[in-house]
């Protein structure tokens, strides 16, 4: 496999290189490092030499041109997005314009490089948010409507919408993915686990949403990143694949496992729930997500291997010897400047 990882300096991207490199593919990275993406990621896959990166934005036709000449991936993973929800309230300019612009000039640039090769695979990785929200039961699956309600949500679901247009106009060899919540190391830490724990770490206040009551579904991030590989090398074209591992969580309780991991490591300084803060709901909020896949399982034999508690304790142990890199993001050294925010 020759992968072109979008994105790849990101959370889920760092994750899904490392495991390609791991297992032989050849591995580029296309990612304009914005704010999100962070060369630390790819340690030290990147020093070795193991993989490639390619400085650029999706958003530049010339550019993704070129990244497809050099590499002639036999394989695309699209994972660069805005991906924040409150982001994209403050700034949906921005998420339309790299999620569905951006995505339509990979997608073009796909079709013109690989000429009608349909042993090729354009894997666009997407999120659960573009079906809107669940009430208290059920689950989405691949025929679940789309009724995206944040600007983060509808242009994902935009981009989704192009993915399919190019398979069925153009014959692109296209695999739609949706994920449930992401987490794990190396997420950035305006997402609700890492910010949750470095909050409770520096003794500041733990704000939460509303009353916390949301529900979301947890995947670790390596479970993730194996998801899509399964899909790579399994699914078939113009399907899409639902990768969740059902492990719904109300906010609250996240938050709550948080403090009481913390109580366990900083005794003195317990309680940490007397850090949580109750603070004013954002606009929209969708109130459950849940995903049901039994789809990938079958077809593709991929199942997650983490349940969410383990997880979680692992994930929290990252954060606390990793010190060296949410401090480069804390103070904005891992880009040459300083963020302003935890």
């Amino acid at each position: 496999m020759r992968a072109l990882v979008t994105g790849g300096a990101g959370f889920i991207g760092s994750a899904l290189c490392k495991q390609l490199v791991a297992q032989g593919s050849t591995v580029t990275v296309l990612d304009a490092l914005t704010y999100a993406g962070c060369k630390a990621n790819l340690e030290p896959e990147l020093s070795s030499g193991a993989l490639k990166l390619i400085e650029a934005t999706i958003c530049d036709p010339e550019t993704v041109a070129e990244a497809f000449t050099a590499t002639d991936p036999t394989h695309v993973f699209h994972l660069a997005a805005e991906t924040h929800v409150d982001r994209s309230i403050d700034g949906p300019a921005t998420f339309v314009e790299t999620n569905m612009g951006g995505t339509a000039i990979l997608l073009d640039a796909a079709r013109t490089a690989w000429n009608g090769d349909g042993a090729r695979r354009f894997i666009h990785v997407s999120t659960d948010e573009v079906f809107g929200a669940l009430g208290k039961t059920g689950a989405f699956s691949e025929s679940s409507p789309y009724a995206p309600n944040s600007p983060y949500a509808a242009s994902k679901a935009g981009a989704d919408h192009l993915a399919r247009a190019w398979k069925e106009t153009y014959g692109l060899p296209v695999i739609v993915t949706n994920c449930s919540n992401n987490y794990g190391p190396r997420q950035f830490p305006e997402k609700l686990i890492p910010l949750m724990i470095l909050k409770a770490l520096a003794g500041e206040p733990m704000p939460v949403y509303g009353e916390g009551l949301q529900v979301r579904d947890w995947i670790h991030v390596d479970d993730h990143a194996a998801g899509l590989i399964a899909v790579a090398r399994a699914g078939h074209v113009g399907e899409t694949y639902l990768l969740g591992a059902v492990e719904e969580r109300q906010n609250i309780d996240v938050v709550n496992a948080i403090a009481s991991l913390m109580d366990r490591r900083f005794p003195d300084q317990a309680p940490h729930s007397a850090l949580i803060t109750h603070v004013e709901d954002r606009p929209g909020h969708d109130y459950r997500y849940a995903i049901d896949p039994t789809k990938a399982r079958k077809e593709l034999g991929w199942s997650p291997k983490r349940d969410f508690g383990a997880g979680l304790v692992e994930t929290v142990d990252w954060y606390l010897e990793n010190e060296a890199w949410w401090r480069a993001i804390q103070d904005g050294s891992y880009r040459g400047e300083r963020l302003g925010r935890a």
